[in-house]
């Protein structure tokens, strides 16, 4: 059984970086090294959402996935760092995330399943 879990970023917000960071995602955009990081990982689905600059990233994944895990291979990978600080030009972190902390994880606070 897999779990959704959702992250938010902020881009820098000039429209003509937001251009390129969106042909950085678009089909055939992430190096086949990338793609294959995210499925060893045991991410099962990927998708991020744009409005304004602020990304909203969901993820469903499947129970072997940690977090952990996956900063740990992603930091000995020489392809997935060279796509992180690729893509730093494009980012900026969001105010409240901790030192080092690009994507920050977002916590649900409704579900209209759980509504009566």
């Amino acid at each position: 059984m897999s779990r959704r879990v959702c992250l938010a970023l902020d881009l820098k917000d000039d429209p003509e970086l937001i251009a390129r960071y969106r042909q950085w995602h678009a089909p055939g955009g992430p190096p086949p090294e990338i793609m294959k990081s995210i499925r060893d990982a045991g991410i099962e689905e990927m998708q991020i959402f744009l409005t304004g600059n602020r990304l909203f990233m969901v993820m469903d994944v499947s129970e072997r996935f940690s977090a952990a895990a996956k900063a740990a291979a992603d930091a000995a990978s020489p392809a997935v760092q060279a796509w992180e600080r690729r893509m730093e030009e494009f980012q900026q972190y969001l105010p409240w995330a901790k030192p080092g902390e690009k994507w920050v994880e977002m916590t649900r606070i409704f579900a209209l399943s759980e509504q009566h």
